[in-house]
C-alpha cells in the first residue's frame, strides 16, 4: 500500500478540515527511476529522454544507447535528426568529452604553444607511439599555423610497463617540454618509477572513460576527436571549417 500524507486545510469559519492524500515517492514522480531498476547497473542521473516518444538515452561517460521505456529493449547507434542532417548523438559525445576534459587543468598538460593560438586541441600520447612521434616531430609547424597542442600521457601498455615509466620520466624532469621531445626522439631518459604527482595514472583512466581506441587521440574545442595522426596543414584548415 502506497504511503499517505494528510494536508490540514484552514476552513472560513476557523474549522479544520483534513484531507489525506497519496504521498508522492520518487519512483512516482519520475520514471527514470523505474527505469534505471530495469537495467543492470543503470542510474536514473544516466536516463535522459530521446528526441524519439517512449525512448531514453543512456549515458554513460561517452558510451551512448537508447532504451525503450519499458526496459525491454536497447539500441546501440547513432541518432540522427534527418531534417537538420544532425548527428544528435555525437553532438551528445562531444559534450561529454568536453565535460570530462574540464577536469583536467592546464598545469597537468604538456603544453607546446605559439606566442598568440588560433586554435587549442588536446592530444593523448603515447611516448613510443610511432604516430605520436610523427605529430610530435612536426610541432613546430603545428604551432607557427596557430595550434596550442595539451599533451596527456597515454601509454597504451598500462601500467608498471616502459612506456608508463617514460611518462612519468618526462613529468618528473626540471623540463617536461625538452624531455618529451627527447624521450619521442627515441633518446635515453633515466627512467623515474612511481613519480610523486604525476597525473599519468589519471590521465590513463580518463583515456579509458573517453573510449580511446589508439593514440594520438586529438580532441578539439568543441569536443570533436580525431583518432590518430593528423598533417598540420589538414588540421589548420579542418579547425579554420569546424569554427566558421
Amino acid at each position: 500500500m502506497a504511503p499517505r500524507v494528510c494536508i490540514l486545510l484552514l476552513g472560513l469559519a476557523g474549522a479544520t478540515v483534513s484531507m489525506t492524500l497519496p504521498a508522492q515517492t520518487p519512483a512516482a514522480t519520475d520514471p527514470r527511476v523505474e527505469l534505471a531498476r530495469k537495467i543492470p547497473g543503470a542510474k536514473p542521473e544516466e536516463l535522459s529522454p530521446s528526441p524519439i516518444p517512449g525512448v531514453y538515452e543512456l549515458a554513460r561517460g561517452t558510451d551512448i544507447a537508447y532504451v525503450s521505456s519499458d526496459g525491454k529493449y536497447v539500441i546501440a547507434g547513432d541518432l540522427y535528426d534527418l531534417a537538420k542532417n544532425d548527428n544528435l548523438t555525437e553532438n551528445r559525445r562531444r559534450a561529454a568529452r568536453l565535460k570530462l576534459l574540464a577536469k583536467v587543468p592546464d598545469s597537468e598538460t604538456v603544453q607546446f604553444s605559439p606566442k598568440n593560438p588560433k586554435y587549442t586541441i588536446t592530444v593523448f600520447t603515447d611516448v613510443d607511439c610511432s604516430y605520436c612521434r610523427k605529430l610530435h616531430s612536426e610541432i613546430a609547424e603545428y604551432n607557427r599555423l596557430g595550434i596550442r597542442v595539451r599533451y596527456l600521457f597515454y601509454p597504451r601498455s598500462g601500467p608498471d610497463t616502459e612506456s608508463w615509466y617514460k611518462a612519468e620520466t618526462v613529468w618528473c624532469s626540471p623540463n617536461r617540454n625538452e624531455a618529451l621531445t627527447r624521450a619521442k626522439r627515441g633518446e635515453s631518459l633515466k627512467l623515474v618509477k612511481n613519480c610523486p604527482g604525476s597525473p599519468v595514472d589519471s590521465q590513463f583512466a580518463l583515456g579509458h572513460e573517453l573510449a580511446l581506441q589508439g593514440t594520438p587521440a586529438i580532441i578539439l574545442s568543441d569536443g570533436e576527436m580525431l583518432p590518430g595522426y593528423v598533417p598540420p596543414a589538414v588540421l589548420a584548415q579542418h579547425l579554420s571549417t569546424a569554427k566558421k
